[in-house]
């Protein structure tokens, strides 16, 4: 691990462009980030951070450098380090340690006691406020660090795996402080999660392949907001969609939509490309290996590397290749190669650049303004999971509108009697 969050000894010249290429990668960001400049303006301004230390565990790329600097402005000591193992961005990790008031202790390609170590190196810092992308700094609070939990005034969590865990945490009354669900916010939900997972995992599979998308059966897995966003992206390249499901109503969904939808245990012949979006685990496992194509190619979009056991193949391949992100494995007499190590294939393949910049610009946007609101009103929460207030969704929507030039109506006060109104007459 890095010393005291300093990426970079000022003797390295290798470093010294590592930070430099950094510090472009977060200028390239920046410009594409309309909404998140005119928070930070406000932030610069009114110091809603002041006094607060705020503890991450995000992807450590350039749009959340971008985020780290606008909860800077606004007077936060910033701790942060990556939510997996391999989607820090070294490059911008180093540059992001430069930040004034941040402290960055996130690396790529760390082990296991690595990453929570330096889980616990954000945590040392006593934060006030919690970001996460996938709950490991609250479960680790709740855990091995309860000592700190009367110092903790909320939270904020990023992604669906990580507001399933805190969901279940609540209904069994266990979450000791309140954390908004930025998750499952219309802004995030519609944006990110459908044209950011669909267009930037799509991305990454080309890109680490060098395939053709089209005329490919693709395969995904779930018909959540992810799912869904994958499958409209692919089928846009040409592809033949397949959706497996458990939820009927998903499932109905998928096939109004437009895609064929059957058990994994019929698409895994069939599939050239699949994708898993489910957020849980064993949806791709040994049963399917030896029923796939020769050079069927596996990846995954969900949070945790669980979704295709990839253990198994580790254990049991007859013999393994590995190449540039793509792991290929010889099963019953043919290969199929696994992007990614299985994990979240926009961002931890070595061209992974995860969600695109308007898209985070959103849903970032979203992040500074629900941490703002945890500082000044989470001492008067419960502990619990809580919506992200209406009036934030609505203002980042009309920041983003502003910035696009985009006009739209609005309501008289003739309309608003009548929607307020239940005897409307005749």
């Amino acid at each position: 691990m890095y010393p005291e969050g300093d990426m970079l000894a000022d003797t390295s010249r290798n470093r010294g462009r590592t930070m430099e290429t950094g510090r472009r990668k977060m200028g390239w960001a920046r410009q594409y980030m309309p909404v998140l400049a005119a928070i930070r303006k406000d932030f610069e301004q009114e110091q809603p951070f002041s006094n607060i230390t705020i503890g991450m565990a995000l992807h450590v790329e350039a749009k959340t450098a971008v985020l780290v600097e606008t909860l800077a402005a606004g007077g936060a000591e910033v701790h942060i380090t990556g939510c997996n193992p391999l989607s820090t961005q070294d490059d911008v990790a180093a540059a992001l340690g430069r930040v004034p008031g941040v402290h960055c202790y996130a690396k790529r390609a760390c082990s296991v006691d690595e990453y929570y170590a330096a889980i616990d190196r954000v945590l040392d810092a006593a934060p006030s406020v919690t970001i996460d992308d996938g709950m490991d700094l609250i479960h680790r609070l709740h855990t091995a660090r309860r000592d700190l939990l009367p110092g903790i005034i909320g939270g904020c969590e990023e992604t669906t795996t990580g507001i399933h865990r805190l969901r279940s945490m609540a209904e069994e009354g266990k979450l000791a402080f309140p954390v908004i669900a930025v998750n499952d916010t219309p802004m995030k939900r519609f944006f990110d999660n459908v044209h950011g997972t669909g267009e930037s995992s799509l991305t990454a599979i080309m890109a680490t392949t060098n395939v053709l998308i089209a005329g490919k059966h693709v395969v995904v897995a779930g018909y959540g907001y992810c799912g869904r966003g994958l499958a409209q992206k692919a089928r846009s390249l040409g592809a033949r969609v397949i959706v497996t499901e458990i939820d009927p109503r998903r499932a109905l969904q998928a096939h109004m939509d437009g895609f064929d939808v059957m058990p994994m245990d019929d698409a895994a012949a069939i599939g050239d490309i699949f994708v898993t979006t489910t957020g849980n685990t064993s949806i791709i496992t040994r049963r399917h290996f030896p029923l796939m194509k020769n050079g069927a190619i596996l990846s995954n979009s969900g949070h945790f590397n669980v979704e295709i056991e990839v253990d198994w193949l580790e254990e049991h391949a007859d013999g393994i290749e590995r190449l540039d992100g793509i792991d290929s494995y010889a099963v019953a007499g043919r290969t199929v190669h696994v992007l990614a190590e299985g994990r979240l294939v926009n961002l931890a393949t070595p061209k992974g650049m995860g969600h695109p910049v308007e898209v985070m610009d959103l849903s970032f946007a979203v992040q500074a303004l629900s941490a703002r609101y945890i500082a000044e009103h989470g001492r008067s929460l419960a502990g619990g999971v809580y919506d992200v207030p209406a009036a934030i969704d609505e203002r980042v929507a009309n920041l983003k509108l502003g910035a696009l030039g985009i006009a739209i109506d609005a309501l008289t006060d003739e309309q608003r009697c009548y929607m307020a109104s239940w005897d409307i007459g005749t």
